[in-house]
């Protein structure tokens, strides 16, 4: 068995003195993982931190077997990213999503989708806007998708303003106004270009992390990192534990 595709380094374990076992999420054959020869030493050690792109040859006699990947690196962040704190946090909240999906399941538009924030990562506006779009496409990927595409009690396409903590589903400004203590703030920028406000990242942070805590986290018996924590509160320049973005304020069911 062998296969050749782009990945992204989530991490990395020393395996013996000399090796390693590299995970990467790969863009046609999913998060997989595979020892590197050599991979513990100096020369390789800089290519296989959490955050880089490369280039992955793996082999393996049988398709179950773990296999060896060797690795040309193609697009080194990490170098970059050590001096930047919400970098730092973001890289392991990115890594810890990912690990979240089943092994060697391919997601195309979530590789892409990750690659995407990582070359933003160091902007801080453009790094909270496409993490609340990467969350909302874990919860899709992992069949938890919200329908923000139309009113869930009217029908209507414009002026959406929140969402349904029950159905997940998108409610009009004047649909929802009734309610609005009950429901979840839909960001404005998940309808416009226009560059996100501190309050609308806060809103799509807690409307990811509320849907992700409900059918992803709790339902297995974890909870979210301090690293979405750490980078959530870069992010708003806030001190980190506010409740604003956590998504664990209390909601109706």
């Amino acid at each position: 068995m062998e296969w050749t595709d782009e990945g992204i380094v989530l991490g990395s374990r020393r395996h013996g003195e000399a090796n390693a076992i590299l995970e990467v999420l790969t863009r046609e054959h999913g998060r997989h993982l595979g020892l590197v020869r050599g991979g513990g030493g100096s020369r390789l050690r800089p290519v296989l931190q959490p955050g880089n792109t490369v280039r992955a040859v793996w082999r393996a006699r049988l398709d179950e077997h773990l296999g060896h990947y060797t690795i040309e690196p193609l697009r080194l962040h990490a170098a970059s990213h050590v001096a930047v704190s919400h970098v730092v946090y973001g890289v392991t909240h990115l890594a810890a999503l990912c690990r979240l999906l089943p092994e060697r399941d391919p997601h195309p538009e979530l590789h892409d989708q990750l690659a995407a924030v990582l070359d933003h990562l160091e902007d801080r506006v453009a790094a909270g806007t496409l993490m609340v779009r990467f969350e909302l496409q874990i919860l899709a990927e992992l069949g938890f998708g919200l329908d923000l595409s139309a009113c869930a009690a009217t029908g209507e396409t414009g002026d959406l303003s929140y969402v349904s903590p029950k159905s997940g589903r998108a409610v009009s400004r004047n649909a929802g106004e009734p309610w609005r203590d009950r429901l979840l703030r839909l960001p404005t920028f998940m309808g416009a270009a226009a560059e996100p406000s501190t309050d609308d990242l806060a809103d799509g942070f807690a409307l990811t992390g509320f849907f992700l805590n409900r059918h992803v986290l709790e339902p297995r018996g974890l909870a979210f990192a301090d690293a979405r924590e750490g980078f959530v509160a870069a992010v708003l320049g806030r001190r980190a534990g506010a409740r604003a973005a956590s998504g664990l304020s209390s909601l109706p069911g």
